[in-house]
């Protein structure tokens, strides 16, 4: 075998050679999509706290928040400590016949945070994994006596082929095989989820569903549940014996200024809750799924049943993975990161409302929590136009326009301001401001002030400019 790349090779890479092997390895329709960015024909040299700095020198804010899995920043200097000490002293990294002293640390940080009984854990990789396996935790409390799920209509919980069927996000525009017994309910209504669990009584009247999964906060969509409905759900969900999930991958760990949207209503305790992104510290590819105790016990604690989930994965509570997320637990509740989003929404939120009412003529709404919000641009009738002689599959998306309008806001954010930005594909597709906790009232004020100058520019002015970067980065 001859022509192996070492690190140094990959590091000493120049940004068209990576697109090369992106192209010949990867996905060449990725470079395609990604190249219409500034940010996609550009290499990262490093990162720290709330910025990356390219290879020829610019020093960019990331608003990104790494799409949730920074809360603590690039290169957060006690996480990267943990792990090189967790290296340097060359403990075991994973071996399924030993206990491990990080796992049990682990789950022990995690039930102490989490309200009542919350304390029977599970640590896969991903969120998809995660909220996979509390669906398989709810079918086998049930003994597999019921078989429908129910998830909301703009839910969005994984790509997974189980997690995928269980996501109603528009991004789903193709038909993959998924988990059996699906139902769906309109997010935010309880006439909606009792009429769902009321379609599926047996003669008897005996309820079919054995789960229901919920985002209390909507990252994807930026909408959330009120605590009539939410508290609504616990009600119906205890009544009919069904497990009740909320999925909190994204704004578990403060990112909403409370540690779990969920805990600020006091009492209100599902029966399992999903995490991720930024439980890893942005460095550890690490999730879990944490249960109350008789829910759990029910379904897997006998020697018969010990193995079903518990330890038959083998990537599961790796020694280094687990000692970083209880770093990164540590650092969210001693540097209180519920409060620093709200610090930072004291800031965010009024800015964007202000920039909503300087530009009604393009923004159509801003809306968020904490530091997590969305700004949803308007599509002007011609951008419209325009989709609907577009060719392929792009004519048929109703959100064309309203993603050119945003995609030209983000290029020339990153473009002309230095500034990193994204936008949600699901939903009204809104550009999110959803920085590091660690970024500071400054930064979010020099956020603000880039975005009303960008929009002061005139959209069409915008789009041009995006339109004609796209067209030649193609050729």
């Amino acid at each position: 075998m001859t022509g192996l790349m070492s690190i140094e090779d990959a590091e000493a890479l120049s940004v068209d050679k990576v697109h090369d092997l992106y192209r010949q390895y990867v996905s060449k329709s990725q470079v395609a999509l990604m190249t219409s960015f500034g940010f996609g024909r550009e290499l990262i040299d490093r990162a720290e706290g709330a910025y990356v700095h390219t290879r020829d020198g610019r020093r960019v804010l990331d608003f990104t928040g790494g799409v949730g899995v920074l809360s603590h920043g690039h290169n957060h200097p006690r996480i990267i400590e943990a792990r090189r000490k967790f290296a340097e002293q060359q403990r075991m990294e994973v071996h399924k016949t030993y206990f491990s002293p990080y796992l049990a640390a682990l789950s022990h940080n995690l039930a102490a945070v989490l309200p009542g009984d919350l304390d029977m854990s599970f640590l896969p990789n991903s969120g998809a994994e995660a909220v996979e396996g509390a669906v398989k935790l709810a079918y086998k409390y049930h003994n597999g006596r019921r078989n429908t799920v129910l998830r909301s209509d703009i839910s969005f919980h994984g790509k997974l082929l189980g997690s995928g069927s269980l996501t109603g996000s528009s991004q789903n525009h193709f038909a993959f095989p998924g988990i059996p017994g699906v139902s769906t309910f309109t997010y935010g209504d309880l006439d909606s989820v009792r009429a769902a669990v009321e379609a599926t009584r047996d003669g008897k009247g005996r309820s079919d569903v054995y789960a229901l999964l919920i985002e209390p906060f909507s990252a994807s969509t930026i909408r959330w549940c009120s605590e009539e409905f939410l508290r609504g759900l616990r009600e119906l969900c205890t009544q009919e014996d069904i497990v009740l999930i909320f999925d909190e991958i994204y704004t578990g760990w403060g990112k909403t200024g409370t540690m779990f949207y969920f805990m600020r209503y006091p009492g209100l305790v599902p029966d399992v809750v999903t995490t991720s992104k930024s439980f890893g510290g942005g460095k550890s590819s690490i999730s879990a799924f944490v249960a109350r105790r008789p829910v759990f016990r029910k379904a897997y604690d006998s020697l018969h049943d010990a193995l079903l989930q518990s330890t038959s994965t083998t990537y599961y509570g790796f020694g280094e993975e687990c000692a970083t997320a209880i770093e990164a637990i540590n650092v969210a509740v001693e540097e209180d990161f519920p409060a620093r989003a709200r610090a930072i929404e004291k800031v965010l939120g009024p800015g964007l409302e202000r920039i909503a009412k300087e530009h009604s003529d393009i923004v159509t709404d801003v809306r968020g929590a904490g530091a997590l919000w969305g700004v949803f641009l308007g599509s002007p009738a011609l951008f419209d136009l325009v989709g609907k002689l577009a060719p392929g599959g792009l004519a048929k998306d109703p959100q064309f326009g309203t993603k050119v309008v945003t995609c030209a806001v983000i290029n020339a954010l990153y473009q002309d301001h230095d500034i990193y930005a994204y936008y949600t594909l699901n939903g009204q597709n809104p550009l999110v401001a959803g920085p590091p906790l660690v970024a500071t009232p400054a930064e979010v004020e020099h956020f603000l002030e880039r975005l009303d100058r960008t929009l002061a520019s005139g959209m069409s002015r915008l789009v041009t400019r995006f339109v004609k970067e796209k067209v030649s980065s193609l050729w």
